[in-house]
């Protein structure tokens, strides 16, 4: 009798199946009527032994349980037996394994440990309901988690109730079973899936329940329309209020898209057209002053300041059919010119240029309504000379002294262009480098190149005043930020203020409607705002400020506003790259180690120099400029996994920065690492090969040293037979 029961535990010896236990049923039964406590103790430390090692077995043990103690005893040992004996193994998994596992694959579990640390009983009970799901595979998996240990004992005893009682029921007709699909047939088997996923099905419908609710609430104060005018109302005409129209007219809802001033938004008009525009002939003129470096004779550039503007103008007019009226009524999408002020969750009053007031109904409205610069508040600067980068297209001659506020990316690269065109710069930055996003060396090795530029950048400096001078002039006081540095005054013909963008919060309802902004209006994961109807997209929801990101989030507004509450969908959020049109351009995706150190994440940074790229030598981007210094034409730098060929982060500095790094975009989204990028062909010679190289260093560092060292000998034997 002992030898049976034990059998499962000793090494080597076969393991009992259902026939041999039918075979001792009589036996067992007799040594259990003469014995009971004895039998019940032994039975019970056998159960927990097999539980908590992970040994097959368990189910004939819980069949055994019902043949020897019947339905209610038995019960009662199989229950607390399985939960000890699992509970054992969970704990047995935790001191072995999880910090091993959560130390190498720490970030990838991050979200499963956050899940766990919220909703883990819930799941966990769940798993336990379907005995289709090994029971040694979750105690061993849950093991690895951040749950307590209590919560895994009795949600674990609560979740395998019903199949312990099938079980054991089964046991209590030993005699009759012919193998272990009479216990569990396919039906049973089925219920027991059926009631496995009850909970989670349970789960979404009270969530839906809940969500409801909370929806009512909010818009209970307003009457709902019976019919609506149109699907979707979009409020601006920017690139997420374009892109957002679009889908809703691609997928044939009816979408009226308000703009009170040009489509196009700032992109087109103010920001990622003209700017690139103009550094684009900056650009030019900075290659003819380098021109005797190709060896190619050219005379100092002439620079028709109103000409190049015209030209700005040009690339604007030229680019301005994509974003048109025409072009989106075409495509199905009603455009009206005015000013939108939404009046409720469903209704938005339409200000025509010309006076006239309508108001449409809309199942769903989706606020696009950008940003516009920041003012600092500086004594004087209302009465100084002042653009932004909204309003420096108006200018039509060239500033002979330029001053900068802001080193963010509008500042810089508006400085750098207008030092190129001929402007005396001078760039103030209260931070103490520029680019304070960006890793303290990028912001270094920015300033150096500005320097070579003839501009004065002024870091750790801030603004007092602005003033004039005697003869008329204006003059903005600063003071560095250093001990003991007096107060001192630069002189400028204009100030061009780039210190940043604000999102445009007023003057469309917000306030009325009691909808929560901050710097942003404030949107939850599926952009949807604290009125359901309501979702925001673009620079007005955050919180990035790129064109790209805009037209990124358009699609899911879009979607969720058009399709909820049947479907939506969360934003992704993982990738967002980045690109600075200075000279060297500045590009990255992911993490940089300034942000890695600061969330304390582990990386390895591998560093390709792009003075070692042919095609940079070519080019003459690897130093051999108008004075032959050496510079320092840029590099790539990746950070991974340590150990691990995984891409956390992609920092490019150098020429076509900003093209070079879709390719790195691409091995993120899709999980490819550097063995990935190593193995593609890259054409000869070309700026994209830097890739490959760097690849190729981190591949470099993680060469197998003692393999190698194998390998020569093997190659030396070949060559010299065992003497060597």
């Amino acid at each position: 009798m002992l030898a049976l029961l034990t059998l499962p535990l000793l090494p080597g010896e076969q393991l009992p199946t259902l026939a041999t236990l039918q075979a001792a049923q009589a036996q067992l039964q007799a040594w259990q009527a003469s014995r009971p406590l004895a039998t019940a103790g032994l039975y019970l430390l056998v159960y927990v032994g097999v539980a908590a090692l992970s040994l097959p077995g368990a189910a004939l043990l819980t069949l055994a349980g019902g043949a020897l103690f019947g339905l209610g005893w038995g019960l009662l040992l199989v229950s607390f037996a399985s939960t000890i004996g699992a509970t054992l193994a969970f704990l047995a998994s935790r001191w072995l394994l999880r910090d091993r596992v959560q130390s190498r694959w720490g970030d990838r579990l991050a979200t499963v440990n956050a899940g766990v640390a919220r909703d883990g009983a819930f799941y966990l009970f769940t798993l336990r309901l379907v005995p289709a799901l090994p029971f040694f595979v979750v105690n061993l998996l849950m093991g690895l988690t951040p749950m307590r240990t209590w919560t895994y004992a009795w949600v674990s005893q609560l979740g395998m109730l019903p199949a312990t009682a099938a079980y054991v029921n089964a046991g209590t007709e030993l005699a009759r079973l012919r193998s272990l699909a009479d216990v569990v047939s396919p039906g049973l088997l089925g219920a027991f899936v059926l009631l496995g996923l009850f909970p989670l099905l349970a789960r979404a419908m009270l969530a839906r329940l809940r969500q409801g609710w909370r929806d009512h609430l909010a818009l209970r104060r307003w009457p709902r329309p019976r019919r609506f005018d149109r699907n979707l109302i979009v409020i601006g005409g920017g690139s997420a209020g374009l892109v957002t129209a679009y889908i809703a007219a691609a997928v044939k809802a009816r979408v009226t898209l308000v703009e009170r001033d040009r489509l196009g938004g700032d992109c087109l008009n103010t920001g990622c057209v003209p700017s690139k525009a103009l550094i684009r002939a900056a650009r030019a003129a900075h290659e003819v002053r380098r021109a005797a470096a190709y060896g190619v004779q050219a005379s100092v550039p002439e620079v028709d300041f109103a000409a190049v503007i015209a030209r700005v103008r040009r690339v604007i007019a030229a680019i301005e059919p994509h974003d048109s009226v025409e072009r989106y009524t075409g495509l199905g999408v009603d455009i009206a010119l005015g000013h939108a002020r939404i009046v409720s969750p469903w209704a938005v009053e339409i200000t025509g240029h010309d006076g006239s007031v309508r108001t449409l109904t809309s199942r769903a409205i989706v606020i696009a309504a950008g940003a516009r610069p920041t003012l600092p508040d500086i004594p004087g600067l209302a009465d100084a000379p002042w653009v932004t980068s909204d309003t420096v297209w108006s200018l039509r001659q060239r500033p002979a002294r330029l001053l900068v506020l802001g080193g963010g990316p509008i500042g810089c690269e508006l400085a750098q262009a207008y030092a190129r065109l001929g402007s005396r710069v001078t760039l103030v930055e209260q931070a103490p480098r520029l680019l304070l996003r960006e890793d303290a060396e990028v912001g270094a090795f920015l300033a150096a190149a500005f320097a070579r530029d003839g501009i004065e950048v002024r870091t750790g400096t801030r603004a007092l005043a602005f003033g004039r001078d005697a003869d008329g002039g204006h003059h903005l006081r600063v003071q560095a930020e250093a001990a003991g540095a007096e107060p001192v005054e630069i002189g400028f013909d204009t100030v061009l203020v780039a210190v940043g963008r604000s999102a445009r919060l007023s003057g469309y309802g917000l306030e009325e409607l009691g909808i929560a902004t901050g710097r942003t209006v404030e949107v939850d994961g599926y952009l949807r705002t604290a009125i359901p109807t309501i979702h925001a997209a673009g620079d007005v929801a955050g919180p990035w400020q790129f064109t790209h990101a805009a037209a990124h989030q358009a699609w899911y507004a879009a979607v969720n506003a058009l399709f909820a509450p049947f479907k939506r969908f969360a934003v992704d959020t993982r990738l967002m790259p980045a690109v600075t049109y200075t000279d060297p351009e500045i590009a990255r995706v992911g993490l940089n180690a300034a942000e890695a150190s600061a969330q304390g994440i582990a990386v390895e940074r591998t560093r390709f120099e792009l003075a070692e790229l042919d095609r940079a030598l070519i080019d003459g981007e690897a130093g051999d400029g108008e004075a032959g210094d050496g510079t320092n034409p840029g590099w790539v730098e990746v950070l991974t996994v340590p150990g691990k060929d995984r891409i956390l982060g992609v920092t490019i500095v150098g020429a076509h920065a900003g093209e070079l790094l879709a390719e790195w975009v691409l091995a993120m989204k899709h999980g490819i690492g550097l063995n990935g990028v190593l193995g593609t062909i890259h054409v000869y010679p070309t700026l994209a090969e830097s890739a490959r190289h760097a690849a190729g260093a981190w591949k470099r560092a993680h060469a197998p040293q003692a393999l190698l060292a194998w390998v020569g000998r093997f190659h030396a034997w070949r060559r010299e037979g065992w003497r060597a």
